[in-house]
């Protein structure tokens, strides 16, 4: 009985959670189906009782400024290579530090734990100097470089301290059979380390859609994301609702698509490390 009040407890908080939590999106995808003057005029919460309010005229034209759209697309161009990059060079690294014998191994890795520590705003002005010097300063690829040297850090560690913990004679028993190498990287750790992967490109992409620090700095008009491009849209219209609500809630659904499918692994992923 006591365990039956106990779980009903639980299930009664993560209902209150799920609430808590949906309730401003929920507002935020009504506002952004109303009209600007419906939505001076009264609450999200008004469409309930007329839902003759809610209509598709705001994402119309959201999508027919070629601000915004360009904007997204140069999100899509920034997320997705930096997590590709990312987690590919993460992966590679955490194997080399967690199996191969080299010299210097300890070391240079105790120099990737060491940059764990070094705050964004250190690398701000001497990568812009830099960057302008290149000629990276103002570009997609400027600002791609930037996160994934930033990212590198944490995604080796991850990765490392993981595939650390694959057993040992599993390994050795791939190697007597002729393996190489790369045979056991990609056919053998890569496919056990699938759930740290995935909760790493997760936590990756999420971080880079919804930057706008290093994006406010390193892009221009030309290559801006999206929450810059929104920024830009607050500061000079003001409260335009109109613009603002399909656009924050276009930036903030596509994290919630790519984090649900992907909630498997990730789940795994926490699981795992958690059991470890």
């Amino acid at each position: 009985m006591g365990r039956l009040l106990s779980s009903s407890a639980v299930q009664a908080l993560l209902i209150v959670v799920a609430l808590v939590w949906i309730t401003p999106l929920a507002g935020l995808f009504l506002s952004s189906l109303r009209d600007e003057n419906e939505n001076a005029a009264g609450g999200w919460w008004t469409s309930f009782t007329d839902p003759s309010q809610l209509s598709l005229d705001n994402y119309t034209a959201l999508f027919q400024d070629s601000g915004i759209t360009t904007a997204f697309w140069n999100t899509v161009l920034i997320a997705v290579p930096t997590t590709v990059l990312v987690v590919g060079i993460a992966a590679l690294a955490g194997y080399a530090f967690a199996w191969l014998e080299f010299p210097g191994r300890d070391a240079i890795f105790l120099v990737v734990v060491g940059l764990l520590v070094v705050p964004v705003q250190i690398g701000l002005l001497p990568v812009a100097k830099l960057f302008g010097a290149v000629g990276l300063f103002g570009t997609v690829a400027g600002v791609i470089l930037f996160h994934v040297a930033y990212g590198l850090p944490f995604a080796v560690f991850l990765l490392r301290n993981y595939f650390a913990e694959i057993p040992r004679e599993m390994l050795e028993a791939a190697r007597m059979d002729g393996g190489g190498e790369w045979r056991i990287f990609s056919r053998l750790v890569l496919p056990l380390g699938r759930p740290a992967i995935a909760s790493l490109a997760i936590f990756q992409f999420l971080w880079v859609w919804n930057d706008m620090l290093v994006a406010l700095l390193f892009a221009d008009s030309g290559s801006q994301p999206l929450t810059v491009a929104l920024q830009s849209q607050m500061r000079q219209f003001g409260s335009n609702i109109g613009v603002l609500a399909p656009g924050a809630f276009l930036s903030l659904v596509v994290p919630l698509v790519v984090f649900f499918a992907f909630q498997r692994h990730f789940v795994q992923g926490v699981m795992a490390g958690s059991v470890k």
